[in-house]
């Protein structure tokens, strides 16, 4: 592969911008950030490919911890490394260049079947980071668009097969660099501080969802080693002022992270305000799009687990329900869209927001060589324009044009 430098746009690196530099990429890796005036007077070898961007902004791609499907399909269908990879594919015009495919609560033998696959779709390096793990440990009092016959506690074959498949994932990197993980929701109940502990011990990160938990089992889960919690405030138990149950626990605890679904129905943005300011410790909240097959698809409808879930219009983006009309299952949201709504509802500067889809969930998942432009690091990159639609995206190094005006080669 040839070298290439690509400038003229603005450079954001996971943490803040650099204005009129410019980026080296070879062989899938970053060689370095070119800062401003530095190339000027430079020869690059004869067979480095410029690509002058004129304008927009040059970031790294987006992460995505939690994503049930795309392009058509959800990972329930039939878990396999090639449905992996169309759900990748659904999601990269969104500017999504690395997600973690989801199984939602489903029978032993297709999440067993998910787990067997995972490893092989993160080798593929095709944009699949993982797996994340959705029930069946979840507690059916906060059973959403689960099947809460499904539900159960954590067992000890659980225990070995979760840690059998982190360490799987794990032997895909490169060097130190960690480039794959497992991540479970479990809900506090139904796993006890020991489980919690022996699973992050066994490399698996450990999320708290689904829960009607209290303040102080949620914060025995986490000093247990629980490294976050799934899609803050939906379906687990509300901050109270004299119970601050799951909610107040998760934006206590210093060391968690949170997902968010920014999508104007999960969680009124007022909500999501509060929340961001009042998160302490290194942990931060961060954007998921806990997105559906619809993504990508063109579609209004899909199954899932015989019931049709339907798409209606209206507010920020479309919402996904049940057949009650009520009851939300997973979101049309992609992770462009979900930066756009930080910045318009939640008062966060680009910078913030940007942060939220890159440098923070790769930080949340441990994923070292990516969510960063850095010398070492993958070439995963989006080009956005001012307003942050995608225009193009680079998986390795490799480019996709998405601007039906761009026609230059990437």
């Amino acid at each position: 592969m040839s070298i290439q430098l690509l400038h003229g746009a603005r450079l954001f690196d996971g943490h803040r911008f650099h204005e009129q530099s410019g980026l080296l990429i070879e062989n899938g890796k970053i060689i370095r950030l070119v800062e401003a005036g530095n190339d000027q007077g430079q020869s690059w070898p004869e067979n480095t490919q410029i690509i002058d961007l004129q304008g927009g902004i040059l970031a790294p791609g987006f992460i995505d911890a939690q994503v049930n499907g795309g392009g058509g399909v959800m990972l329930n269908d039939g878990p396999s490394a090639e449905l992996m990879f169309t759900i990748a594919a659904g999601h990269r015009p969104y500017g999504t260049t690395s997600l973690l495919p989801t199984l939602i609560t489903d029978t032993g033998a297709v999440t067993a079947n998910a787990m067997a696959v995972a490893a092989d779709a993160v080798a593929a390096d095709k944009g699949v980071a993982g797996l994340h793990l959705e029930g069946p440990h979840l507690a059916p009092t906060k059973k959403g668009a689960h099947l809460a016959e499904l539900m159960r506690p954590v067992a000890a074959d659980d225990i070995k097969a979760m840690i059998a498949t982190a360490e799987k994932i794990g032997t895909q990197k490169t060097g130190t660099e960690k480039t794959g993980c497992l991540v479970v929701t479990i809900a506090a109940e139904q796993i006890t501080p020991d489980q919690v502990r022996e699973l992050a011990e066994g490399g698996v990160i450990v999320s708290i969802g689904h829960s009607d938990c209290s303040y102080e089992e949620a914060m025995q889960r986490f000093d247990a080693g629980a490294r976050g919690v799934t899609h803050l405030f939906n379906a687990m138990s509300q901050f109270g002022h004299r119970a601050p149950n799951l909610v107040g626990a998760a934006l206590d605890h210093p060391a968690v992270w949170g997902g968010i679904i920014a999508d104007g129905h999960h969680v009124e943005p007022a909500a999501l305000r509060v929340a961001l300011r009042a998160k302490r410790g290194e942990g931060r909240l961060f954007f998921v799009t806990d997105a559906m097959s619809l993504v990508g698809s063109g579609r209004d409808t899909f199954q899932l687990n015989g019931r049709t879930i339907q798409r209606i219009e209206g507010g920020y983006c479309p919402k996904l329900v049940l057949e009650d009309g009520k009851t939300l299952a997973g979101s049309d949201l992609d992770m462009a869209s979900a930066i756009r709504y930080g910045m318009a509802k939640l008062d966060l500067s680009t910078e913030e927001a940007l942060r939220m889809a890159t440098s923070y969930p790769a930080a949340f998942l441990k994923l070292t060589d990516r969510g960063v432009l850095a010398p070492n690091k993958r070439a995963d990159l989006v080009w956005l324009d001012d307003q942050c639609h995608v225009k193009a995206t680079w998986i390795a190094g490799q480019g996709q044009n998405f601007d039906q005006n761009q026609d230059q080669a990437l």
